[in-house]
């Protein structure tokens, strides 16, 4: 039985048992869909993730109060200590750094903003000029702290804010109530939406030393520090540790991460999890492989005088077992094309869903789901292809 002849008849075959290869299609189809479906989504969210922190800025180093151990605590919090606070004297000081770019101490909170006969929940974002630049925020009016005006009670509002409480006059010189404290608008934020986790266009920035008043503290929440280079970044985090540890009388209390640390442990954690929902998803594909196994073990039964004939007309042992490969193989591949395309039309309405989710499926998990398909089918075909191939060509005959 040549090549040729092998997949003709099996292809025969196949056809001919319509509803049963039907349901193994379908079953190899959902598997390596799910495959493809959930890698995508996995790397999707880790796509989404990086993104996010690449918006907030490059070169980018986060200061904290307190010092992050193994186990992710402060160590004197078991003794009811709690972290030295940081203040605009420890910006100040990172600021004159010659590793340092820029800087931006950040004071956040909640407040009610109020003008127009309006009022509302705003996130209060406490900063200096720089802030802008380093978030890599735009205007799309005005200005923020211009120099000589660092402490005067000037306001920038998000582009929705802006749009919500003037719809029909220009923001900028307009006077707004944020708690007790009136403002100046001048400026206004270009619109940028979703920004780790809160809506810059509805947010308001003031200067810190009036957020630090409004909020009734003297601390920073953070600072934010912008090397000058990419290259200099490990020599800033070190500069600034050993700058605060000065400051602070000796004391380690602050912790410094920089933004490529925290980029790969997300990428890290997120393609993992990527791997462990396309490894459940294969779980599917070794049912459906035990589907296939059991399917054919069946048609051994029904097709003995069959393979009986097969052998009485010169087909050998080696031609039933390529007969059996090469159903298993039409099935399977079949099954993995059309689960490829399902999967990537499942990717493309997540997309619809959630345009900000860049759930493309990876190459490596397409292929990977229809090769482990592939294989599964013909593993699963071997102990049906085997028995087929040791009957006995008269014994076969003589069966109905």
């Amino acid at each position: 039985m040549t090549l040729s002849d092998t997949f003709h008849l099996s292809f025969k075959t196949v056809m001919s048992y319509r509803i049963r290869s039907l349901l193994i299609v379908i079953a190899m189809a959902l598997g390596v869909a799910a495959v493809v479906v959930l890698t995508a989504l996995g790397d999707g969210a880790r796509l989404y993730v990086v993104n996010q922190f690449s918006s907030i800025g490059t070169n980018l180093l986060v200061v904290m109060p307190g010092r992050a151990e193994t186990s992710g605590a402060f160590p004197g919090a078991v003794l009811g200590q709690t972290p030295r606070d940081l203040t605009l004297k420890d910006a100040q000081l990172l600021g004159r750094l010659p590793q340092i770019k820029r800087y931006a101490p950040l004071n956040v909170g909640e407040a009610e903003l109020s003008a127009a006969n309006r009022l509302r929940e705003v996130t209060v974002l406490g900063s200096n000029a720089e802030l802008i630049p380093i978030r890599h925020m735009k205007l799309a009016q005005g200005s923020f702290l211009t120099h000589g005006s660092e402490h005067s009670a000037q306001i920038v509002l998000g582009a929705q804010l802006a749009h919500e409480f003037f719809p029909r006059s220009n923001a900028i010189g307009q006077r707004v109530r944020l708690g007790e404290n009136r403002f100046l608008v001048s400026g206004v934020l270009a619109s940028q939406g979703e920004s780790m986790g809160y809506n810059t266009d509805e947010i308001v920035i003031i200067p810190v030393e009036h957020a630090q008043s409004l909020f009734n503290t003297t601390s920073l929440f953070r600072i934010l520090v912008e090397a000058k280079s990419h290259s200099a970044i490990e020599s800033a985090k070190k500069a600034m540790l050993e700058t605060l540890k000065q400051s602070h009388d000796g004391e380690e209390d602050i912790t410094v991460i920089t933004q490529d640390a925290i980029l790969a442990t997300f990428d890290r954690i997120l393609h993992a999890l990527t791997l462990a929902v396309a490894g459940i998803a294969a779980i599917s594909l070794i049912v459906a492989g035990i589907l296939v196994m059991n399917v054919m073990l069946v048609a051994v039964n029904q097709r003995t005088s069959e393979i009986g004939l097969l052998k009485a007309i010169g087909a050998r042992a080696g031609d039933i077992r390529r007969l059996f490969f090469a159903e298993a193989l039409w099935l399977t591949l079949a099954g993995a094309i059309i689960g490829f395309l399902l999967g990537q039309l499942g990717s493309l309405v997540l997309r619809l869903v959630y345009p900000q989710l860049p759930a493309w499926a990876p190459v490596w998990a397409s292929l990977a789901g229809i090769l482990v398909a592939l294989i599964t089918g013909i593993l699963a075909s071997m102990l049906p292809a085997n028995r087929a191939a040791r009957l006995d060509a008269v014994q076969a005959l003589g069966k109905k």
